[in-house]
């Protein structure tokens, strides 16, 4: 299990490519022979962008859908809508694609956000209106969350 840290602003060209930070860069420097997998957030308009390992795991769960069942058909092809295999290349860039700049709303300024195990990839604006937001509800969110006394029952 990958646990990335830290919270990254930097700048996507006109072609969609951003400069991965040299601190995350190194956090993931074990992943990237394998590559990633950015998809749609299913809750926000953001990125998240999969160490290959990671998307691994999550597959297995949702190969173990029964598809003859229409709801579990309908989730896997929303979820897997416009995944992408993406790579950082030798200068330490990371291509957006297109359909995905579009569904995030990314314009130049970026915001990569650690995750537990995979980054999301924001336009800034959107950050950090989404942080302000939640920032009301966070207290009470992180009581119903984490507040429960049976911490092994998480896991």
């Amino acid at each position: 299990m990958v646990n990335l840290i830290g919270t990254y602003e930097c700048k996507a060209d006109a072609k969609g490519r951003l400069m991965v930070p040299s601190a995350l860069k190194k956090q993931l420097a074990p992943m990237l022979q394998d590559g990633f997998v950015l998809k749609r957030s299913v809750f926000q308009p953001c990125l998240e962008l999969y160490p290959m390992q990671e998307w691994n795991v999550l597959m297995q769960k949702i190969n173990g859908l029964n598809r003859f069942k229409k709801k579990n058909n309908d989730f896997i092809r929303r979820f897997t809508a416009g995944v992408k295999m993406v790579e950082v290349d030798s200068n330490g860039r990371l291509l957006i694609p297109k359909d995905l700049v579009g569904f995030a709303g990314i314009n130049k300024e970026i915001v990569l956000s650690s995750a537990v195990n995979i980054i999301e990839i924001w336009d800034k604006d959107k950050y950090e209106n989404t942080i302000d937001e939640t920032s009301d509800d966070f207290a009470e969110l992180a009581e119903e969350v984490m507040g429960n006394d049976d911490l092994d029952a998480i896991s």
